[in-house]
């Protein structure tokens, strides 16, 4: 049997849970879990015997990696891609916590991926460029933020570009990480960790030291959308996120998730989901 032991879930821990269809275990690469954790303080997993391989992404701070008998240091910009039926056990460092993006997943041929990579390399690893894993994981995030009916075939796509790019990732194409690059990332994870306060885009080019024109449009070349569309999207995640979970009035959700005029609020949400923010409520809790 599994074990595992975990603290309780940090609130800064975003994540999304699948349980795939018998098609998916026949046929593709199924997502069963992934997110985005910023701890706020130590985080620590101990797992083994869990039917799953496991890819994580330090955007930020530090930790540790206790995997086949080796403890290994992950600083920001390392990797590390596990096979989680062996014992291991991962932990962030206490005085500076790491912030990570990670994805379990399985199926298909994923085993026959793993022996390839770890013929290549360990299970750590820092590669010239996390741009194209971030993006990855978080499309993988975005994707399934809600089911469709081809939300497992696409799903079953990304994660085969995820092994694809795991198994090249020494390849002399690989993209370099550039100033730009670094920039739009370190941009990308500021907005994630404050989409609830006023961001404006003046302050994000002062803080940055970029111009807001280049800024604008070098950042939805890289990730498919505006500035303002990604801090939208993440407001209305978590929007819904508390309309299913708490009682918070709609005014209540309104201000903590950003917005300052609740009719824009109400109007932003109908926009994304096509429905109420109180129809939503009764929609997901009926």
């Amino acid at each position: 049997m599994p074990q595992h032991t975990e603290h309780v879930p940090n609130p800064l821990d975003s994540r999304i849970l699948k349980t795939p269809s018998a098609i998916a275990r026949r046929a593709f690469f199924y997502l069963q879990e992934c997110g985005h954790l910023k701890a706020g303080n130590e985080h620590h997993t101990s797992r083994q015997n869990l039917q799953s391989f496991l890819f994580a992404v330090i955007l930020d701070g530090k930790g540790s990696l206790n995997y086949e008998g080796q403890i290994r240091p992950l600083n920001s910009g390392d990797c590390f891609f596990i096979d989680c039926r062996t014992a291991h056990s991962y932990q962030s460092d206490p005085q500076q916590p790491w912030e990570l993006l990670w994805v379990h997943f399985n199926g298909c041929t994923t085993e026959e991926y793993y022996k390839l990579f770890s013929a290549q390399l360990p299970p750590v690893f820092h590669p010239v460029s996390t741009v194209k894993f971030v993006s990855l994981l978080q499309e993988l995030m975005r994707l399934n933020a809600e089911t469709y009916a081809d939300t497992e075939i696409l799903t079953s796509g990304l994660l085969m570009n995820l092994l694809t790019a795991l198994l090249t990732v020494n390849s002399i194409t690989e993209e370099t990480d550039s100033a730009l690059q670094v920039k739009l990332k370190t941009v990308l994870a500021h907005i994630d960790a404050n989409f609830t306060s006023d961001i404006r885009l003046d302050d994000l080019a002062k803080r940055f030291d970029i111009s807001k024109y280049y800024l604008t449009r070098e950042f939805k070349r890289a990730y498919g959308e505006t500035i303002f569309q990604h801090i939208i999207g993440l407001r209305i995640n978590y929007a819904k996120r508390l309309l299913r979970f708490t009682d918070k009035s709609v005014e209540e959700i309104s201000s903590l998730c950003g917005f300052n005029d609740q009719s824009y609020f109400s109007k932003q949400f109908k926009k994304a989901e096509n429905v109420t923010c109180l129809a939503f409520r009764r929609r997901w809790r009926d």
